[in-house]
């Protein structure tokens, strides 16, 4: 008799600690995904937004906590391959390096590491130093990609990306997290990760080159 009153309590321990961690996850994002979706479509030409240069694509955008776990996944056309598959993890990744990378007095933004990971370069080999991790990579059901309940959400993907798209993001005194921007050519998206940074009210860059 006391198994199963023993399993359910345990099943219910499981759930409160399930969303209290939610919970502290939405705390520590820098925006949710609805802000985040808003600000992305707001800042391409396909969804209404400016052109950017490049191929004016649809786009994948991210955000990491300053911690580094995905928070929020988001796309700007209609469903998921309205945009390149491939560039959800890029953008993710994008986040991760920008935030991983930027201190509260010196933002660095993965278009600044492009020139120095060159071969040759004093970031040679950057690229190659921390991959995605691939249980979080390959993990989830694709029908929830870039929706709140995406599979990144709450977790470390990790990865380095040295060319444009990921900016840090500030809230005038510190770094809040990361964004990450991708699905066109790298100079576009970093020009649209600048636009999605100020429609987000994260721009307060207190010094630095990103």
């Amino acid at each position: 008799m006391r198994r199963p009153v023993y399993a359910a309590i345990g099943a219910g321990l499981s759930a409160l600690l399930f969303a209290a961690s939610q919970a502290a996850l939405a705390a520590d994002c820098p925006a949710d995904h609805d802000k985040l979706e808003k600000a992305l479509k707001a800042s391409v030409k396909p969804s209404g937004g400016p052109t950017n240069g490049g191929l004016d694509n649809n786009e994948w955008a991210a955000l990491v906590t300053r911690e580094g776990a995905v928070c929020a996944v988001a796309f700007s056309g209609g469903k998921p391959d309205d945009q390149w598959l491939g560039s959800r993890a890029i953008a993710a990744e994008k986040a991760n390096t920008a935030n991983a990378l930027s201190l509260n007095g010196f933002a660095l933004s993965t278009a600044n590491l492009y020139a120095g990971a060159q071969p040759g370069g004093a970031l040679f080999g950057l690229a190659l130093s921390a991959p995605p991790n691939p249980a979080v990579l390959y993990s989830g059901d694709p029908t929830t990609f870039g929706s709140a309940s995406d599979p990144f959400v709450g977790k470390s993907l990790g990865g380095v990306i040295t060319f444009g798209g990921g900016l840090a993001l500030y809230d005038g005194k510190n770094v809040v997290g990361g964004l990450g921007v991708s699905g066109d050519t790298s100079c576009a998206d970093h020009n649209i990760a600048w636009r999605v940074r100020q429609a987000l009210g994260l721009d307060k860059v207190p010094a630095g080159a990103g």
